[in-house]
């Protein structure tokens, strides 16, 4: 079994809309996004790409079907072919936090096949996936036999840990309105498809889901799109997002007054 088109396609991780986000475009980009980096996959040879999807069984998952859930005990690891998931943790109030998205070419699961533990999050379809499940045992064999893959998935996971360290960064020195603005061109950078009038955002996420990526209520979040939408810098529709007017977006994160 082999994956193609991880890098660009089954979804798509980039699309014509990546320069109308602009330079600097959400304190977040360049790497601090929800998924700026390159997937797992497409940093293998294709002979060892091959190889270790060769080691798994294909899965297919309905949208908003659970792949994988937080705290449960690790069995195997799922190599994503097509389609977009989330990646999400819930704090013991129920408070839900979208940590980031995985789609096309990644790898989920593997921490907690490597340390043994529990699994730390919850991984669910956001729209049709197929993905390949590689049992633990099999894919830690396989690392030990492989020095480039485990290299490989050395640098993801540091990419990953960089990434995670200047999300933290963000929520400490933006506000929620910038950091929401910065969250919403990253999701055009990544995730936009040009349009006659705009860019639509292509991963279908709800106000809920947009809520928990920047550590604001629900209500924060929607009060937000109605300011943007007054502006006219995006149109909004159920669980779908157009964005028409970046640069309004690039001010907010930037810090400039609404008004400027």
């Amino acid at each position: 079994m082999t994956a193609t088109n991880l890098s660009g396609g089954g979804g798509g991780r980039t699309h014509d809309a990546h320069q109308d986000a602009g330079p600097g475009a959400g304190l977040g980009t360049g790497g601090g996004g929800l998924d700026d980096r390159v997937p797992f996959l497409a940093r293998l040879e294709k002979e060892d790409r091959q190889a270790l999807l060769a080691l798994g069984r294909e899965l297919r998952f309905a949208p908003r079907m659970v792949l994988l859930h937080q705290h449960e005990p690790s069995s195997h690891v799922l190599f994503l072919l097509h389609g977009w998931t989330k990646v999400t943790a819930s704090a013991a109030n129920g408070y839900e936090a979208l940590l980031a998205l995985r789609g096309p070419g990644d790898i989920v699961g593997e921490s907690a096949a490597l340390t043994g533990r529990p699994r730390s999050a919850t991984v669910t379809a956001l729209e049709p996936v197929r993905a390949v499940a590689v049992e633990h045992e099999r894919f830690t064999g396989f690392l030990g036999r492989s020095p480039a893959v485990s290299f490989a998935l050395l640098g993801l996971t540091s990419d990953r840990t960089r990434a995670a360290d200047r999300r933290r960064l963000q929520f400490a020195s933006m506000s929620v309105r910038e950091r929401f603005a910065a969250l919403l061109l990253d999701l055009a950078r990544m995730h936009g498809r040009r349009t006659e009038d705009g860019i639509e955002v292509a991963v279908p996420l709800s106000k809920q889901e947009l809520a928990g990526s920047v550590g604001a209520s629900r209500e924060m979040v929607q009060r937000l799109l109605k300011e943007l939408r007054t502006r006219q810098a995006v149109s909004t529709g159920r669980r779908t997002l157009l964005i028409t007017r970046p640069d309004v977006l690039r001010r907010i994160a930037r810090a400039e007054r609404p008004d400027d």
